[in-house]
């Protein structure tokens, strides 16, 4: 008997098929394999706050005054931009600082700040910190002998010729005078160099002695206790920073010498102030350097160009302008 399209060769109607059922484990499966791609578009930028550079910092000193400021500025600066400080201090010791570096360069840091305590042997650890392609930054003291993204610092040349003008006028113009020296570090060879240049404008004035005391305040003491002795008509003294101006106003006591110091701590300013033999200070900015120093990495490894030399403006303070706000 010949089939009816549709019908079984009975006559009847063939059931209707039901659909096939879909596991819950192929759904989920499908599900996830989905998720990406609903993903809200805040997700990647999150991720991307969430990331956050590391940068090595190692200071010549965490004691000083002017480095403490420093500090701070930078860790505010970095907590702003959302960086990561390890920060650790040499205490003016080379070879500390050089394993600090190393250190940084086996963590892989985004960036490494430097102060050298030595300008030109820091050099030699900084190209290594250059050949693992990590840019390195110098706020107050330069190195020498390798490449920085940038070195920030007070303009140094500019304070000591204030130094000078300062030793001049209170001398008027004529005496022997001494330099408490700390030729190792660049930021000092600047000083010296500007009070130097400046002095030939005052002929009178002879700069008979440049003695270091590693800008320590024991040693200064002890040197200008040698210097009062090898030189009885000494009238000023110019110390390259507090520690040492601070140290030779213990040796000088209430003699009638003038010293102008180099920083204006708050222990200067105090003395000033009371108008002891530390006339006056060359006054710089740390917390202006220590800004400047994080704004210049952020820049740099968002991609944008920075200045090679950020110099940072000085002043002087002295008796007049810590009582009244005005110069003498």
């Amino acid at each position: 008997m010949r089939n009816i399209a549709g019908r079984t060769p009975q006559g009847r109607t063939p059931p209707a098929v039901a659909p096939a059922r879909r596991s819950p484990v192929t759904v989920l499966t499908a599900a996830l394999a989905i998720l990406p791609l609903l993903a809200c578009p805040s997700c990647k930028k999150q991720e991307k706050r969430d990331t956050v550079a590391t940068i090595g910092v190692t200071l010549l000193t965490q004691q000083h005054d002017f480095y403490k400021d420093l500090e701070a500025a930078m860790r505010k600066a970095a907590t702003d931009r959302n960086l990561h400080l390890i920060v650790h201090s040499a205490e003016f010791d080379p070879a500390r600082q050089t394993a600090h570096v190393e250190d940084f360069i086996t963590q892989k840091v985004s960036a490494i700040v430097i102060c050298p305590c030595d300008s030109a042997g820091v050099g030699q650890i900084i190209r290594r910190a250059n050949r693992a392609n990590i840019p390195v930054f110098t706020p107050d003291i330069a190195a020498e002998g390798a490449a920085v993204v940038a070195h920030i610092a007070s303009d140094n040349v500019q304070g000591g010729r204030l130094a000078a003008q300062t030793l001049a006028k209170y001398l008027d113009g004529h005496g022997d005078v001494v330099v408490i020296d700390h030729p190792e570090v660049t930021s000092v060879q600047d000083r010296v160099r500007g009070f130097v240049e400046e002095m030939k404008n005052h002929p009178k004035i002879n700069i008979v002695d440049r003695p270091s005391a590693g800008g320590v305040r024991d040693k200064a003491y002890a040197i200008t206790e040698n210097m009062l002795q090898a030189n009885p008509d000494l009238r000023g003294i110019f110390a390259i920073n507090d520690d040492s101006a601070l140290g030779a106003l213990r040796a000088v006591g209430d003699k009638n010498i003038v010293i102008i110091g180099y920083d204006a701590t708050p222990e200067a300013r105090a003395a000033i102030a009371l108008g002891t033999a530390l006339r006056a200070d060359v006054v710089q900015f740390p917390d202006a350097i220590g800004r400047r120093t994080i704004e210049a990495v952020a820049a740099h490894l968002a991609g944008e160009k920075v200045d090679a030399l950020i110099p940072i403006e000085v002043d002087i303070v002295d008796q007049a302008s810590l009582t009244t706000g005005k110069k003498n």
